[in-house]
């Protein structure tokens, strides 16, 4: 019979066939009961799946908080989303997307104080708000552009190209284009692409990235192989040029660790290619210029990372010239401008910009409108302007192009504050609580002015801890719409993260992995004892490896959360390599193929740690059919075992899967506002937020 739970009813999970399957790993018997739940094509799979949805949606649709929460959170994503100013040649390329709209656009201005022109739309080309503009790359003369378009959030581009003064489309199609990489030259291009399916083994199409050369014009099919062909399959090839298309740089990525960089002079292509870094435990990133010199940033004997420079003609690693050298603050990024050389540093997870000669003096500061983030910065190689975008947590993105030599700033575009949010009535805190080894570890505390620490205030918290990606102030509409409602949004700098360096980074990696748990359990029980909030009032979300986070979390301290909301997670850690394009990130997690690896995927893959008869949380488990990141059978297979084995009462554990979605890049307003109303209406419920309590939803 269905159960009633704070006047919501609850009808039981679908039944879903438990098999018994094991898998021998290294001499350990490992059982995987749900392993049928891991096929896309099969009817019975979509059937189970349609069930799961019908219940989802009957749980959902029914929960009070869900409709005012809906209509909030539309007004606060209707501000739109505003990519960094990219200055061209004169121009200056921007996406952005306003209002209603359902996919963001890409506009070009001919000059700073010009209208904008919008050059290629997506709501024109399908009303249903499908298609997606994945990315694009102007040519260095801005006379075209490259761009990629998908559909369905699936990311695997086709790459087009448009002429940037008439928009007339070109006829060049590449297929197979998914997060590429393009490098113009005066004739054509290089590019990244992936094979064609049928012409690799099945699944392998997910790889063997190569680079490429187009000819404006030319049959795509017969376009030459430069570079990659006999690489691993899992590297992560990047193609840059000088603008006079003398210099091209091919980089190598080994996950986000290690990189292999080599430079190839076109005017005399027979001395191949140049080592600039090869078989070295460091990253670097950058590009060449036309005074035949290389710039990079680089963690090589730098874990704070440093600006260097070296002559393309001698670009070994032992040739390089520290320009701006390593300090305190992590460099998270840097470009070159014609005279300038422009610095993105991170100072305690928010960001400062500055610039300098090419020697690396003259420091001119470059202020923003408050502690906040910017995610990289783009200089004009024939001028020195440089484009970034602002935003913090109660301020969303203004795109700014300053001048690298005065610092002067010319505003391009401000996405406009949401009805009714007002920042003066928000506070930000940044804090810093230890982890169980001792490792201080910082957090942001978004909450309204007149919240206070009472013991039971509902508590949203979040992270991510992988892959070296920085968290950072950034405008997050289902954060506003807590924040107002009146609870406390909470966002730790875990390890495995970039915020503090490669350290950082490496101190959540590979085997250090459950360092990043610990620091978010820890983050937890600091909310916790400093008095803010009590564990059912405190629900955890995270998504892709912030859904693994949150899933590890679940399953390691299950007593700690009132909710959990799991998004396009990785749950099955011993066979996630086997799916979509998840070997590339072996380098970041390990591979149960290995003995000593499997040892610590095991201990903390969410999917082999769940115990029959355990009392957890409630959970949402969010996927999308069309990811091509992470496999949707992580959450399908984790919603199976949970609804088996918890034995809670007062638990629900439910799978909302989208069928016309991927990884959450490109999904249209309609779809956001869906999957965030469903998202918080599920920790408000399971939190009280708005039920009981000082917190009620519409006093924000």
């Amino acid at each position: 019979m269905p159960r009633t739970l704070n006047v919501v009813t609850i009808p039981p999970p679908p039944a879903t066939p438990r098999d018994e399957l094991f898998d021998t790993w290294h001499g350990e018997r490992v059982p995987d009961p749900y392993r049928w739940l891991e096929d896309d094509a099969s009817e019975r799979v979509r059937d189970w799946t349609d069930l799961q949805n019908v219940r989802t949606r009957a749980v959902l649709d029914a929960l009070p908080q869900r409709a005012t929460l809906a209509r909030r959170l539309r007004e606060l994503l209707s501000v739109g989303l505003l990519s960094t100013p990219r200055p061209v040649a004169g121009h200056v390329f921007h996406t952005r997307r306003e209002g209603e709209q359902k996919q963001a656009v890409l506009y070009v201005r001919d000059a700073i104080d010009s209208p904008d022109r919008a050059l290629v739309d997506p709501n024109a080309i399908d009303a249903s708000g499908l298609v997606t503009l994945d990315w694009y790359y102007p040519s260095h003369d801005a006379r075209y552009v490259a761009y990629g378009l998908s559909r369905g959030g699936d990311e695997r581009s086709t790459l087009h190209v448009v002429e940037t003064d008439s928009g007339k489309e070109l006829g060049d199609r590449i297929p197979h284009t998914q997060h590429s990489t393009i490098a113009w030259v005066h004739t054509g291009f290089y590019y990244t692409v992936h094979p064609a399916p049928g012409s690799v083994p099945a699944g392998d199409e997910n790889y063997f990235r190569r680079v490429r050369f187009h000819h404006l014009g030319d049959d795509p099919t017969k376009d030459v192989l430069v570079f990659g062909d006999s690489r691993p399959k899992e590297d992560i090839l990047l193609v840059a040029t000088s603008p006079n298309g003398r210099w091209v740089l091919f980089t190598a990525m080994k996950g986000w660790a290690r990189s292999d960089l080599y430079v190839m002079d076109r005017e005399h292509p027979g001395r191949g290619f140049a080592i600039v870094m090869e078989g070295l435990d460091a990253i670097a990133e950058g590009a060449p210029y036309d005074d035949g010199r290389l710039w990079l940033r680089t963690n090589l004997d730098a874990p704070n990372y440093r600006i260097v420079s070296a002559w393309c003609e001698e670009p070994a690693a032992s040739r390089w010239r520290t320009v701006i050298p390593e300090g305190d603050h992590v460099i998270q990024g840097f470009d070159r401008t014609r005279d300038r050389v422009a610095v993105l540093r991170l100072v305690r997870a928010t960001s400062r910009l500055a610039t300098y000669d090419l020697k690396g003096s003259d420091e001119r500061v470059i202020d923003l409108p408050s502690l906040g983030a910017i995610e990289f910065v783009q200089g004009e190689a024939a001028s020195d302007r440089v484009g970034y975008t602002f935003q913090s947590f109660t301020q969303p993105p203004i795109a700014f192009v300053a001048d690298a030599k005065t610092g002067q700033q010319d505003e391009l575009v401000r996405l406009p504050m949401p009805p009714r949010l007002d920042p003066r009535r928000v506070a930000v805190e940044q804090t810093t609580y230890r982890s169980p080894d001792g490792t201080e570890v910082s957090m942001f505390l978004v909450h309204r002015n007149d919240v206070r620490p009472t013991g039971e205030v509902p508590t949203l918290l979040t992270g991510y801890g992988g892959f070296n990606i920085s968290r950072t102030p950034a405008y997050f509409p289902g954060a506003a719409a807590w924040v107002e409602a009146g609870g406390l949004f909470a966002l730790p700098n875990l390890r495995g993260g970039g915020e503090y360096g490669e350290r950082w980074h490496r101190a959540g990696m590979l085997a250090n992995k459950q360092n990043v748990f610990d620091d978010f359990h820890a983050a937890a029980e600091a909310l916790v004892s400093g008095g803010w909030t009590r564990p059912d009032r405190l629900a955890i979300s995270g998504g892709s490896n912030g859904g693994l986070l949150v899933g590890a979390a679940l399953t390691q301290r299950p007593e700690l959360f009132a909710a959990v909301c799991c998004a396009v997670p990785l749950l099955d850690m011993l066979r996630y390599q086997n799916f979509r394009i998840a070997r590339f990130w072996i380098a970041e997690y390990g591979s149960a193929e290995d003995a000593d690896q499997f040892k610590w995927l095991c201990r903390y893959s969410p999917y082999h740690n769940v115990r029959a008869g355990m009392r957890y949380p409630p959970v949402l488990f969010t996927t999308a059919e069309g990811d091509s990141r992470v496999d949707p059978m992580h959450a399908r297979k984790m919603a199976a075992l949970l609804q088996a084995q918890s034995e809670d009462p007062a638990s629900v554990v439910l799978l909302r899967v989208d069928r016309d979605a991927g990884h959450g890049i490109g999904k249209p307003l309609d779809k956001q506002v869906d999957d965030l109303a469903d998202q918080y209406a599920f920790i408000a419920w399971r939190t009280s937020l708005g039920m009981d309590g000082p917190a009620m939803l519409g006093q924000g």
